[in-house]
């Protein structure tokens, strides 16, 4: 073999061996993020943390127990079932 054929052996060896541990970090670095507290690319944060209204207890929004007012369209967020249902007995009891 001629010493040109295995210097660019050598170099596609080099850079194949460079994708692939390339590749591997990024799965690796995907895997352990928290995915409460993500964070874009941008810079934005991927989830926000809401009150509940009985009690006032902040909550990220994708994990609250959710409720949809039938009259005003609106969305109430709660940290348990527990909590949803004295805020729904007090409403009951109001109207």
């Amino acid at each position: 073999m001629s010493p040109i054929k295995l210097v660019v052996i050598a170099i596609l060896l080099y850079f194949g061996y460079r994708l692939l541990v390339s590749d591997w970090r990024k799965k690796k670095d995907k895997s352990t993020d928290d995915p409460i507290n993500e964070i874009k690319d941008d810079g934005s944060v991927e989830d926000v943390l809401v009150e509940d209204p009985v009690c006032h207890t902040l909550v990220p929004k994708k994990q609250a127990i959710h409720l949809r007012l039938a009259d005003t369209r609106e969305i109430i967020y709660f940290c348990s079932e527990e909590c949803c249902n004295i805020y729904v007995n007090k409403e009951g009891e109001k109207g």
